[in-house]
């Protein structure tokens, strides 16, 4: 089948829109991630574990809130690339398996507890939350009696993908919109006292079993 060209430049438009708004408004470092191509990842690793989902050509430590820079990438190098935004210095997040994020929402609303943007992404949600050290982390997840290994955290290092995605690859949404907060950029909770909810949802989807 043959791609409408009005629809590719309309996609194209979209994800420049977005790297834009996630650099400028949002504070938060992007780089374009790998592109998922008929042949694989376009890092070229037959073997890559995150084909089209991943940093690569620039590396993430490239990832910059330069609104001219971000728009060369997707207007001139890699426009059909995702918008992955470099997590630890400006944004963190914790993600876990769909479900088990769909009830840890649902019941953190109940306690009016405020939650900052959720990402869904293929099989799963990403809370995002204010920077935290691996120390800090490290710290609250030793009061909690169980940790699922399906959990996982987003630090200092780390990337998450933001919508719409990739030309290519899988599609990324908000469950929840980033929020403007009062001095600028965007209002991100802390992670502690989500850390606990967040790890009962996912143990009672696992059924208790780390995997």
């Amino acid at each position: 089948m043959r791609e409408n060209p009005k629809g590719r430049s309309t996609a194209r438009a979209a994800r420049l829109a977005a790297a834009l708004a996630a650099a400028v408004d949002h504070r938060w470092p992007v780089v374009p991630g790998a592109l998922l191509r008929a042949d694989g990842c376009s890092c070229g690793d037959p073997d890559c574990p995150v084909p089209g989902a991943h940093p690569h050509d620039p590396p993430l430590l490239a990832a910059t809130t330069d609104a001219r820079m971000v728009r060369w990438w997707w207007e001139r190098q890699s426009p059909d690339a995702p918008v992955l935004a470099a997590t630890g210095g400006a944004v963190s997040a914790v993600s876990l398996p769909a479900a088990a994020g769909a009830r840890a929402i649902a019941y953190l609303g109940a306690l009016r507890l405020p939650l900052g943007p959720v990402l869904a992404m293929p099989g799963r949600y990403a809370l995002l939350v204010a920077p935290y050290s691996l120390d800090a982390l490290g710290e609250m997840l030793a009061q909690q009696p169980w940790v699922p290994g399906s959990l996982r955290y987003h630090g200092q290092g780390g990337f998450l993908p933001l919508p719409p995605g990739g030309g290519s690859g899988a599609r990324v949404r908000w469950v929840l919109p980033p929020r403007p907060a009062a001095d600028g950029g965007v209002w991100l909770p802390q992670v502690g006292p989500l850390l606990g909810e967040l790890v009962e949802a996912t143990v009672q989807l696992d059924g208790g079993r780390s995997y």
